[in-house]
Order: C-alpha cells, then structure tokens, then sequence
C-alpha cells in the first residue's frame, strides 16, 4: 500500500515523560512513581524536544500544515512553539497524562480529520495508539522512551522528520504493517527480558528510517562472547575508570574479572575492581569528576555493545549515555564490542547513534572499531541514520 496524497493534516501526541527513566537507570518510565523518582534524581524529561527535531524538518511546509493536538505538554505547546498552526481537539484529564489519555487523544485527533498521527514515546506508548486505532490508520514513532523494542519508530527524531518530509513533499511512500512489542518493567528491572507481541501500527516506510524489531534472543557464541572477554580485559589499562553499558557481551568482560555486574543495567570499573552497579546519569557525572580529581593522569572510557537486530549502539536501553557523559568522554575512548554474528545480522546497514544531541550524533559518526574477539576486530560504520 502507499501513501500517495500529501498530507496537510498531521496529529501530534507527546508523551511527556517518555525515557525520563533512562538516564535514571530506571529501565523505564511507567507509572507515576517512576517518573517522580527520576525527577527527583535530576532527569530532565527529553520528549518535547525529541519532537521538536523531528518536526523542524517540516519548517519548509509550514503555511501548508495544521496540527491537530490535545492541549497542553501533550502536543500543542511543542508545535506552537516551532510557529505551527495548531487546531486543539481535547485534553488529557489529569496532570500528569496517563496511558487512557494517549488513547483519548489518538481517536480524537484521527475523528478530527487527521492524515497520519506523529506519536513520541516508547514501547508504552505504542502499545496505546494500537489500542486506540488498531492497524487501519497511518502513524509514525519518534523514540523518545527507554526499551523500544517495536518496528514502528523512526530509528532517530531526525529520521522521522525526513520520512515527513517526503510525505509533505508529495513523494511516494510505503505503508506497511510495523510490530508493536512491549516488555514488563518490574522483570526488566529483575534483570530478566521477555517481550510481547501486541499487535501492528500501519507505518511509513522509506528507506532506512525505520527500526526493526529488536532481537531479544541470547545469542548461542558462548565462545566468541569468551574470546571478546579476554581480548577486553588484557586491554583494560590501570587509574582508568570504565563505564560498562548494558549487554551479554559487555556482562562477559566482567565475569571474566569475578566481578558481579547487571546485565540490563551501566556499571563502573577500575583497576579491575567493580566501584559502583546499576548507576544512573548524574551518578556516572559524579564519579567521572571523582575520578578525575584522585587519578593524576586517569582516564575515562566507554564499554559498549550494540543491540542485537536494531543495531542502536547508543541510545536504545542504555540512556545513561547522556550527551553531557558522552561529551565529557569523547568518541575516541569509545570501546565497541560484538560477535561478528551480531554484525552480520545487521545485513550492511551501520550501527546507530541516537544520544538526544543531534549534533554530537552526527560528530560521531563514521566509521569506529568494533572488537569481535580475541586479537581480532574490524571497522564498522556508525551513522546517526542520515542518508
């Protein structure tokens, strides 16, 4: 099926506090006693301005164009700001807006007329527009949540600006059925994943742009994975601090050391010695500065691996990586480490940066050295999903 006549008609529903878990090491946002707890640590909610890069790409078009939108955080603040025309078709019936109003708010805006819904959220979010509309009606996610193991979302904000624009632009695009998957926040927090199918979302699909669904699966290479292990820890170097991401593979490193580390969630090392589990942004900052003010000469580096089928390096389950703790540790202490199955899988298409910051995503992109295994690693291309 394509999506053929230009849309001058677009609903917008904000999730306000989508992925303001993340940086909190929170592995999710749902429920109030979440987002309250990582407000509480500092976090600064990011999905409003996840929307506005997404929508300034539709700045060209803007005399063409209303937004339909509830009230408020949930959509019409954001788009009036960027000088939108903006119709108000409801509001949420509670402060903060819960799951029921997300729903409200998608049969609200697709009665009122809309072409196609802009939804910016997670997981949680998605599996809301499939209970308000099912797969008959056209929508597209911009990632602004924690987990977003779903195939509707753009694979960046910026990447789902540019399949608007197309759309704006009069050009043929696709739509297709996209799977919608959610995972229970209390086992993830367990350190256990499982995922749900919940249904399907009819996407725009152009190009690149779209995620795939994430591949939960562990994968069966329990001796690359060692080889990886040992290959890390003989490069690990002395009054060095390191900030091991989430992951199998990255879990390995510090098995290999004794260390007890978390699986889904960042940990600190040094000197071979875990400091520090399952910290959050504003934690890792702390002792990036403490770090540095004991360690004369000490560094600081970044142990990551890549999602398996998705390929988000950084960006998807691992918002602790806010841009200030990438900033302050630059590109070039970034240790990438996967099996070559998982590069593989990815089938050419590059690695993805994704951090909020799309000028630090595009400063890292390019192509970036991945170890996949012992004495043995290859460049790889990291792309903040530009084409």
């Amino acid at each position: 099926m394509r999506l053929e006549k230009q849309v001058k008609k677009l609903g917008l529903i904000i999730n306000p506090w989508a992925g303001v878990g993340g940086p909190a090491g929170l592995k999710g946002s749902d429920g109030a006693e979440t987002v309250a707890q990582a407000l509480a640590a500092g976090i600064e909610p990011q999905s409003h301005k996840r929307a506005a890069i997404a929508l300034k790409a539709l700045l060209p078009y803007r005399q063409q164009l209303e937004f339909l939108c509830f009230t408020g955080d949930m959509g019409a603040d954001t788009a009036s700001a960027l000088g939108f025309a903006v119709r108000e078709v409801g509001a949420a019936e509670s402060t903060p807006s819960t799951p029921k109003d997300t729903e409200r708010a998608a049969m609200a805006i697709r009665d009122a007329g809309a072409d196609l819904i802009v939804f910016i959220g997670g997981d949680g979010t998605a599996r809301n527009m499939t209970n308000a509309l099912g797969d008959h009606f056209p929508v597209l996610g911009i990632p602004a949540g924690v987990k977003m193991h779903s195939a509707c979302f753009a694979i960046s904000p910026k990447a789902g600006g540019e399949v608007l624009r197309k759309l704006l632009a009069g050009e043929l695009v696709d739509l297709c059925e996209r799977e919608v998957r959610d995972i229970d926040e209390n086992s993830f927090r367990q350190g256990r994943v499982s995922t749900r199918h919940y249904g399907e979302l009819l996407v725009p699909q152009e190009g690149h742009f779209l995620q795939t669904v994430k591949n939960a699966g562990r994968e069966v290479e329990e001796l690359a994975v060692a080889d990886i292990a040992a290959e890390i820890v003989e490069e690990l170097e002395p009054d060095t601090l390191y900030i091991v991401g989430p992951g199998s593979t990255t879990l390995a490193v510090l098995s290999e050391l004794g260390c007890d580390g978390t699986l889904l969630g960042v940990d600190l090392l040094c000197d071979g010695a875990l400091l520090q589990k399952d910290v959050s942004a504003p934690q890792i900052e702390a002792a990036i500065a403490a770090h540095k003010s004991v360690k004369k000469n000490g560094q600081v580096k970044i142990i990551l691996t890549a999602i398996g089928g998705q390929g988000h390096l950084i960006g998807r389950g691992n918002q602790q990586f806010s841009p200030r703790v990438l900033s302050q540790v630059g590109r070039e202490n970034l240790v990438v480490v996967a099996t070559k199955t998982k590069i593989t899988e990815l089938g050419g298409r590059p690695l993805l940066v994704d951090s909020g910051d799309p000028e630090l995503d595009r400063q890292w992109s390019g192509f970036i050295r991945v170890v996949t295994g012992y004495r043995d690693a290859i460049l790889y291309p990291l792309s903040n999903g530009e084409v």
